[in-house]
């Protein structure tokens, strides 16, 4: 059986106080992740979002988890913490993932997909904030960035679901997709227990019409509500928007 079918343990650690640690600590993570397979048809959907108070010092976090295929709403999770970690380009997952880790496990149910705005592998050291929320909770996560953090890559055509592989160092790190035609494209990298052309597929069948894919869409309107003090709507079951 290839390495990356081997389930290993969850994997758990001390949040570093430094970047010289979190660096390392990206090092030794990134030869833990899975990069094959992934889910076929999950059965639910989750998407993940941050806004910042920086007056404050917090930051809001929200996951949403709606049904898959049909993206109808199941439940939303949200949390306010102190900033963590200060702003360094490459090392945002230990400002950011700290606080959705905690909105995810506040879910009745956690969800069997997780997307979220940021990088999975298309990143300086191949562990960005999806690869290493997938890691510590033992999912499979999609990074769905709107700009592009490391990589080469083609033309994309101008049609809803053209694609042209991201390259970095060498190899494959992701697509850049197009959601919506004429419209500006997306990064798709795997972040953990996925692979490339899954997870391309599963971000092009979780879009309703926008550029960015609908449960990361309805996460960001949803703490954009909270980051203004608003409380957030709670369709009733059925409803496939929140906003």
């Amino acid at each position: 059986m290839p390495a990356s079918f081997v389930r290993r343990p969850p994997v758990a650690h001390r949040w570093p106080r430094t970047p010289r640690a979190a660096i390392a600590l990206q090092k030794s993570l990134r030869p833990r992740l899975s990069l094959l397979g992934g889910p076929r048809s999950p059965r639910t959907v989750a998407g993940a979002d941050l806004a910042y108070d920086l007056e404050r010092d917090r930051l809001h976090a929200v996951v949403v988890v709606f049904r898959f295929p049909s993206l109808e709403w199941v439940e939303t999770s949200a949390v306010t913490r102190r900033i963590p970690f200060p702003y360094i380009p490459g090392l945002l997952s230990f400002r950011e993932a700290p606080a959705i880790i905690a909105a995810w496990r506040r879910l009745r149910r956690p969800a069997d997909l997780l997307l979220c705005d940021g990088q999975g592998i298309a990143h300086p050291r191949g562990l960005g904030l999806a690869s290493h929320l997938g890691l510590l909770l033992d999912v499979p996560t999609i990074g769905c960035a709107k700009s592009l953090l490391v990589g080469e890559h083609g033309p994309v055509g101008y049609d809803r679901s053209a694609t042209t592989p991201l390259r970095h160092a060498g190899r494959i790190v992701g697509a850049v997709v197009r959601t919506r035609a004429g419209v500006a494209p997306i990064v798709v990298s795997p972040g953990h227990r996925i692979g490339v052309a899954r997870a391309v597929r599963l971000a092009l069948a979780c879009t309703r019409g926008f550029r960015i894919p609908e449960p990361t869409r309805q996460a960001d309107l949803l703490v954009g509500r909270l980051r203004r003090g608003l409380e957030a709507p709670r369709p009733p079951r059925g409803h496939g928007s929140l906003c």
